[in-house]
Parts: structure tokens; C-alpha cells; sequence
């Protein structure tokens, strides 16, 4: 498996402030095979990004020796695919578009797409929709996608996030196999699934369809607030390896840790390199 690192976990990725070719070089620095890029509204990797500045983009990780992995986007908790307001929903698939677009640029193969909500659980002013429209309307904008995925030989990774959607892993298979192509599956998140289960559950349920893995770690304890550094939590990681080597997932493994430490945060970047090369067995 590949050692992956998001771009979200530098100072400045949650922003989009922080130069992209500079991410590369420290992530190569630090013992990483890959980066996963963000979609943001502003910075290197955003939906002013064009396939020439994209092209600068590739080079720039090729010159660090780092490959790029997938592409994600937190845009869509605040322009869901799934908003009651049709103008919302038609903003959301503008994104989606673009990130798919940009994932071809980037030859990333996959993209990680939040579906939709039914609530936002960090914005209380959120709106609530019903879980039965979530469902249609995802299911909608998915397969509208789809043809575009397909043409640019993307993946669309659903993730399972907190978003009372897709809650199970039964949920998310029948959500993806729906679909019937290749280009649909799931992103699965380890650190997510454990507010609602165990993670090595998932995966086996998941199986083939688990296109990409983010890992974080959790303390069940601690409720809404339990993600800490991996290695710290509750997560079984040698039940999550064993389960990932059992369905032959042998792609990347990209850390999502984030926000960075208030002081010297540059050293979780450095801290979950070293964590991760115990969790892979490196």
C-alpha cells in the first residue's frame, strides 16, 4: 500500500494558502509516496484552476517524486448536492464537475465526493432535508456525473462522513451498487466509521468497491470531539490492515489529519509519517 498525506493537514491547506509545490516537497521529505489535493475556493488547486495550470501542477509533484492520489473537496458541506434549494443543488454539481476535471488534469483517478447531507454537524444553522431526499437527489446527481467520470476516467469515491447519510456500510454498498460501473465507489474513511461501528466491519462488507482510504484515529469516548493522531485512539489498526490486505486493497493510504497543531504545526505532518510507517508495517 502507499503512504498518502492530505493536503489539508499542512499549515495553510485548510485555507488553500499553501503553495502546492511546496506541499509535494515536504510531503517527499517526510517519507510520503503521495498528496492528495483539495478543491478549495481559493489557492493553487480551486475552480479557477485551468488544464495548463494543472499541467504545472503534475510537474512540480513529479519533480518531488510524489504521486498524486486523489482529489477531495470540502466545498460541498456549505453548496451540498442535496440542498432544498434547486439554485444550491445546481452550484454543488458545478463543483462536482470541476473537481472531476480537475482530477483528470491531475491524473489522480479518483475523486472523493460528499454526497450530500442531511445535516451539517459542525453548523447547527444548517438546514435539516429528509434522509428519502438526500437519497433521491444524490442518487440524481451521481448519475449525472457519471458519463463525465467515465469519459475522464475518474472514480467518484463516496465517503462516509458525519452527515447522517449513508450512516452503514450496508447503506453505502447499496447506494454504489445501484450505479453498476466501476467508476462508482466508496472512499472509505477509518476514523469516521467509528463513531457508528468498527471499521474492519466495513471494509469487508465494502470490499472491491473501496476505491481509496483515508485513516485517522479515534476515541470513541470522547463523542463528536475523539479524533486524535493515529496510534492515540481506539482504532484496531491491525484488524483495519488485515481487513484491507484481506479484500487485496493494495492502493493508496492517505492520512486526513487536521486541523494542524496550534504550535509547531508542522510537526503533525511529521508525527503521522512516522505513525503511518507503523500502522503499514514499514
Amino acid at each position: 500500500m502507499k503512504k498518502g498525506i492530505s493536503y489539508w493537514s499542512f499549515p495553510g491547506g485548510l485555507e488553500g494558502t499553501a503553495p502546492i509545490a511546496d506541499v509535494f516537497k515536504k510531503a517527499k521529505a517526510l517519507g510520503y509516496d503521495s498528496v492528495e489535493p483539495c478543491l478549495s475556493v481559493e489557492g493553487d488547486v480551486s475552480m479557477a484552476t485551468t488544464e495548463a495550470s494543472a499541467r504545472e501542477i503534475v510537474k512540480a509533484a513529479k519533480d518531488a517524486g510524489i504521486e498524486i492520489s486523489s482529489v477531495a473537496s470540502g466545498m460541498f458541506w456549505d453548496t451540498s448536492l442535496t440542498a432544498n434549494d434547486p439554485k444550491v443543488r445546481a452550484e454543488a454539481m458545478k463543483i462536482a464537475e470541476k473537481l472531476i476535471d480537475v482530477a483528470a488534469w491531475l491524473n489522480a483517478g479518483t475523486v472523493l465526493l460528499v454526497p450530500g447531507a442531511v445535516d451539517v454537524f459542525f453548523n447547527p444553522a444548517a438546514e435539516v432535508v429528509d434522509y428519502s431526499d438526500v437519497w433521491s437527489r444524490a442518487t440524481d446527481a451521481v448519475g449525472k456525473l457519471l458519463p463525465r467520470a467515465e469519459a475522464a476516467g475518474i472514480e467518484i469515491g463516496i465517503e462516509n462522513v458525519w452527515n447522517k447519510f449513508l450512516v452503514g456500510p450496508v447503506e453505502i454498498r447499496e447506494f454504489v451498487d445501484q450505479f453498476n460501473s466501476k467508476f462508482v465507489g466508496a472512499y472509505f474513511d477509518v476514523g469516521n466509521a467509528m463513531l457508528v461501528g468498527y471499521p474492519e466491519q466495513w471494509i469487508k462488507l465494502l470490499g472491491k468497491r473501496i476505491k481509496r482510504v483515508h485513516v485517522k484515529d479515534f476515541r470513541r469516548a470522547a463523542g463528536a470531539n475523539g479524533f486524535v493522531d493515529l496510534l492515540e485512539g481506539d482504532v484496531n489498526w491491525p484488524a483495519v490492515m488485515s481487513a484491507l490486505k484481506g479484500i487485496g486493497y493494495d492502493g493508496y493510504v492517505t492520512a486526513e489529519m487536521l486541523p494542524p497543531y496550534p504550535h509547531a504545526p508542522e510537526l503533525l505532518v511529521k508525527n503521522t509519517s512516522s505513525a503511518l510507517d507503523a500502522i503499514l508495517g514499514r
